[in-house]
């Protein structure tokens, strides 16, 4: 039952909170039926559920952890109250939902919710940002709208149900090499046929929905990942090399062929992020210590930004953020959990195929962390701490003698 209500939370957030933290005062709560259905929710909603997901986890609670006191302190560091759910989300997958043997009901519900998102970028990418932005232009107070959400509508990018795009990709990096995982165990007692067209589907839907987000970043990231899981293939080394050669040749070049025209006029989100890269570095020199406070970064940026670029209220680059935020202190806790975790992790690893999986998921969103603002969105902070934390108790719990 707590796997269960855990899938069915993990895939509630992917739908109704993918929205960034700071922007949560302009979600209004639903009115209807269909609000309900397909708007977004307030986080405080997340909140709630957050707390409810500690409570039913209680009674699986054990204290003795033989996790690396240095990974489990490290969190503790957070102090808003989005950070405090990552915290919670991480002890409880710690502690109580790695104690759980039967996952089943926690992936297919887990997988629902991922399969309805992806739906929603189908829907999008086939008429329907179409659709939306001429049910906009029709109401008479359209001008009134935020001229952010006009141009992501008026976009061919898909965003699903997400805040923007490269949100869109962050989770697909995120849950769709676990979920094919999982999806491939699943179906071991299907015919190899069935089993293989029900895992490519999964596959197709997902790498077609990153595709249509036209995430540069995704792209190359999705690249490595599959890099990282070949070495991981018990393979001969010469079939390796061949696999990555070709890989990465067909990978780069169909990069470059998409995205061609975007560099020959001068690749601005690249230079727009470099900026804010720049001021970051300027504001944690400012504020070494404590920083300008959590998700405070658009105040001094607007302050010492260049007139021509554009404004933003993160900094697109999770570890700058913390330096930026919470200073050099916060900047090395969180860069030493990450990475800390990863490397552990993975040097610790479980031959079990599906735990690589999530561990490769998890990679890809802490890469993604350098480019985006994946920390501050619920729908995919939460879930990351939360399989941070379940893989770090299912691996020291398989090498722990009982």
């Amino acid at each position: 039952m707590f796997a269960g209500f855990t899938g069915a939370w993990l895939g509630l957030s992917l739908l109704k909170f993918g929205n960034p933290v700071i922007l949560d005062q302009l979600i209004e709560p639903p009115d209807g039926f269909w609000e309900w259905v397909f708007n977004s929710w307030p986080v405080g909603w997340g909140y709630w559920m957050v707390a409810g997901l500690a409570i039913a986890g209680a009674t699986l609670i054990r204290c003795s952890v033989a996790a690396p006191r240095s990974l489990v302190i490290l969190p503790l560091r957070a102090t808003m109250l989005h950070f405090a759910a990552c915290i919670v989300c991480f002890y409880v997958g710690l502690v109580a939902l790695s104690r759980v043997e039967q996952m089943t009901w926690f992936w297919m519900l887990l997988l629902a919710g991922f399969v309805w998102m992806l739906w929603m970028g189908f829907g999008q990418h086939f008429g329907g940002l179409e659709s939306t932005l001429q049910m906009i232009y029709q109401q008479p107070d359209w001008r009134q709208l935020s001229p952010e959400y006009l141009k992501r509508v008026a976009s061919t990018r898909i965003f699903s149900t997400l805040v923007y795009p490269n949100a869109l990709a962050g989770a697909i990096l995120l849950f769709l090499p676990m979920l094919l995982g999982r999806v491939f165990r699943m179906t071991a007692r299907l015919a190899n046929i069935s089993r293989g067209v029900l895992v490519g589907l999964l596959g197709y839907a997902g790498l077609a929905c990153l595709y249509w987000s036209g995430s540069k970043s995704g792209w190359i990231i999705l690249l490595a990942l599959g890099l990282v899981a070949v070495v991981r293939l018990p393979l001969n080394r010469q079939v390796k090399l061949a696999i990555v050669a070709v890989a990465l040749i067909a990978g780069l070049a169909g990069f470059l062929v998409k995205y061609s025209d975007y560099f020959r006029r001068g690749a601005t989100s690249v230079t727009a992020r470099f900026d804010y890269w720049r001021a970051a570095w300027q504001i944690t020199r400012a504020h070494p210590v404590f920083g300008t406070g959590p998700g405070t970064f658009s105040i001094p940026y607007k302050q010492i930004k260049a007139p021509q670029s554009e404004m933003t209220r993160l900094v697109h680059n999770n570890f700058l953020e913390q330096a930026s935020d919470s200073g050099v202190i916060g900047f090395l806790a969180f860069s030493s959990f990450i990475i800390g975790s990863l490397t552990f992790l993975y040097r610790k690893s479980n031959p079990d195929p599906v735990q690589f999986c999530v561990w490769l998921g998890l990679l890809g969103w802490s890469i993604q962390g350098v480019v985006e603002f994946g920390l501050y969105i619920p729908a995919l902070a939460w879930p990351a701490f939360l399989f941070f934390g379940w893989l770090l108790g299912v691996e020291l719990k398989s090498t722990t003698p009982g």
